[in-house]
């Protein structure tokens, strides 16, 4: 029986993260994200209105469900800005579950710069806040930021809303050894069968917006991912069998009649 993904000192019964971005409301977002079974959603802190009350709200959207919410420094370029930014979430919504990335690329690649994002982590991680960092799919990187505090490490497998699926697919083994610590695949996800192939690579979870939100259905979509991590995590535990380069025969030939 599998156990439930563990971030610091959260569970979630979902391996399954989805973020907020690009769908055309709130209300499909809810939609979709129940669909998902996802129980985490990440979201850029500007939109969850934590200023306006007259504005829509995202996290109103939300009461009833038990969908948490990860807010994500998204648009940050430095670590002061991360930091910041957190710091006056968490003094605002009292949330401390959070998703910690610094882009260094902000025109082309939106890639992560990742020594800004460990200065970033060492601090909020002293300051108790439990850290789910976006990284590239650099093994040595990956440890320096759990060395930094990190809870949990999400590799990108392509860059973000490319959809082109896991690019270094040894690279997130190599992250999934180095650490130890979740490993949330993050970023460039596709369809159903990325999910699935990086659950079966041995990640703990996946991390997938663009993918969902910009499909032509997205509920079908939501629901496919949601069943594409089961499987993917399922044939990750039961052990494949080893590649061969022949044939094996799956019925004995032991009481064939001879000629």
């Amino acid at each position: 029986m599998d156990t439930k993904l563990k971030i610091g000192k959260y569970e979630l019964g979902s391996r399954l993260i989805v973020g907020s971005g690009k769908y055309k409301d709130f209300e499909t977002t809810k939609q979709a994200t129940l669909l998902s079974g996802s129980e985490l959603i990440t979201v850029a802190v500007r939109r969850l209105n934590i200023t306006n009350p007259d504005q829509e709200n995202l996290r109103d959207t939300f009461k009833g469900t038990n969908v948490k919410f990860l807010p994500n420094s998204a648009g940050c370029t430095t670590a002061e800005e991360a930091i910041t930014t957190f710091r006056l979430t968490r003094e605002a919504t009292g949330i401390d579950l959070i998703k910690l990335e610094v882009i260094g690329d902000t025109q082309k690649t939106l890639y992560p710069d990742v020594l800004e994002t460990i200065r970033a982590c060492e601090i909020l991680s002293k300051e108790g806040f439990t850290i789910m960092a976006y990284t590239s799919d650099d093994p040595i990187m990956a440890k320096r930021l759990e060395d930094a505090g990190a809870h949990a490490i999400m590799p990108l497998a392509a860059p973000i809303g490319s959809g082109l699926g896991i690019q270094n697919p040894y690279n997130i083994v190599f992250i999934r050894e180095a650490v130890s610590v979740p490993v949330i695949v993050d970023a460039g996800i596709g369809c159903a069968s990325d999910a699935a192939y990086a659950m079966e690579l041995g990640a703990h979870g996946v991390l997938t917006n663009t993918a969902i939100a910009c499909a032509q259905n997205p509920m079908i979509m939501a629901e496919a991912m949601k069943h594409a991590v089961i499987a993917g995590r399922m044939s990750y535990l039961s052990g494949r069998i080893p590649k061969r380069p022949y044939a094996t025969a799956s019925s004995p030939i032991d009481g064939m009649i001879q000629f």
